[in-house]
């Protein structure tokens, strides 16, 4: 069953903000950010998303555990942090649209924190502030079979996976499937669920935004569990993922190296032989001259091999051969 929600004027902007700003980051070679850029966002996306969930280890904390340095600090936190670098550098390996997959996410996210991590409830949850409940989850019975529907809709309905990764943030939320990891999860598979429409979002650190916006956050999660709907929730993230992408967009550097444009073409060949013309239809703003110039250093440096001459002459990357 589909979950309610309305495509209205609001949200169609937004998308087409959105896909305006992927087109833009395409064009940039951005999709991909250089390694350490990767690593600060990766960093900046667990220490806001824990942070979330009250983890109060700062930035600087969460970067000397990934380097493996020790820190004085809680013990529950830094096991917090340390799953989620586990989860985190894993996202590539789950599958958006399996229920399996999820689990085991929550499994690894959850590890030594929860009595059955990887494991839907069995029993009764709410949602407390202060003294009174804000939010009653549905009953433990009937979890199984409300995640299965959220993960056929997630397969089978046929509008934009930009928008079903907002609908399944809030609904994962809403059903509250786990004991304890929800918001964390919700967090984390809308990005496994976006990185199937474009790689930048495996580095986009949304969750230092929903971080800023708290309280905007979990006040239209109320007004979406009030309505019976998700249109409002679905407004804001797309909103977060707009002023995402235009961070990335207005902070980068787009000055493209030789190194680069050979990674980069690494990536898109797939280990295919090719030529220098195939070269330039990835790289238009380039001269033939430049071209040239990028494959012959692949070649002195024993990244690619050279075969044939002149208008015959082709190219393999060498790691990628048999």
């Amino acid at each position: 069953m589909r979950p309610p929600y309305k495509i209205n004027s609001e949200i169609l902007s937004l998308i087409a903000s959105v896909s305006e700003k992927i087109g833009e980051v395409n064009a940039s070679f951005l999709s991909r950010p250089a390694p350490e850029l990767r690593r600060m966002n990766r960093i900046k996306t667990i220490q806001s998303s824990l942070g979330i969930e009250g983890n109060s280890l700062s930035i600087e904390q969460v970067t000397a555990i990934l380097e493996n340095r020790r820190i004085l600090a809680p013990q529950k936190e830094i096991q917090e942090v340390q799953n989620a670098i586990r989860v985190y550098n894993n996202l590539s390996h789950f599958n958006p649209f399996s229920i399996t997959s999820f689990l085991k996410a929550h499994a690894i996210l959850m590890d030594k924190l929860v009595d059955h991590p990887g494991r839907l409830r069995t029993r009764p949850v709410g949602i407390a502030k202060g003294s009174s409940v804000t939010h009653l989850a549905p009953p433990a019975s009937i979890v199984r079979s409300l995640m299965k529907e959220l993960f056929e809709y997630l397969r089978k309905d046929r509008d934009l996976l930009l928008v079903k990764s907002c609908v399944f943030h809030y609904e994962s939320e809403f059903i509250h499937p786990f004991m304890d990891g929800n918001g964390r999860m919700g967090r984390l598979w809308q990005t496994v669920i976006l990185m199937k429409h474009s790689p930048v979002f495996e580095y986009l650190p949304m969750e230092t935004l929903i971080k800023a916006r708290q309280d905007d956050y979990y006040r239209i999660l109320g007004e979406a569990d009030n309505k019976g709907e998700s249109t409002g929730f679905i407004g804001f993230m797309l909103r977060i993922i707009d002023d995402s992408l235009e961070q990335l967009l207005s902070t980068q550097n787009f000055t493209i190296t030789q190194s680069d444009r050979l990674s980069i073409f690494i990536e898109k060949s797939g280990g295919a032989e090719f030529t220098r013309k195939d070269y330039l239809r990835v790289f238009k703003e380039i001269s033939g001259a430049t071209a040239s110039r990028d494959l012959k250093a692949g070649v002195e440096s024993g990244l690619l091999k050279r075969t044939g001459d002149k208008r015959l002459t082709r190219y393999r990357f060498r790691k990628q051969e048999d």
